[in-house]
């Protein structure tokens, strides 16, 4: 199951945060083809216009194809529900079998 880490600076006071988690988390299991299981500061080019940075580590099913579904993906949700545009959203993909990969070389 990968893990799925989301911070904005976007006050989240009032908003059902539920919804959005369970629309990225269904979203990044189905794009990495694993099970589905579970507010800070943040400055993009010098502003604190909404923002957001997120991390997904998984073991297995990452490659190019799958960080592009997942970054459009994402993007989409964040932009929708809380109004993040796509240009100030970064998402770091991180596939914990690659290392072992590349350690064998």
């Amino acid at each position: 199951m990968p893990c799925v880490d989301i911070s904005t600076n976007v006050n989240l006071e009032g908003v059902d945060a539920d919804p959005i988690f369970s629309d990225v988390t269904k979203a990044v299991a189905s794009i990495i083809g694993k099970p589905e299981n579970g507010s800070v500061a943040i400055s993009f080019e010098g502003n604190k216009e909404p923002a957001a940075f997120a991390e997904i580590i998984s073991m297995g099913g990452i490659n190019s194809e799958v960080k592009r579904k997942l970054i459009a993906t994402i993007g989409t949700i964040l932009q929708t529900k809380l109004s993040i545009p796509r240009t100030r959203f970064f998402l770091k993909v991180y596939d914990t079998t690659m290392a072992h990969k590349i350690a064998k070389l």
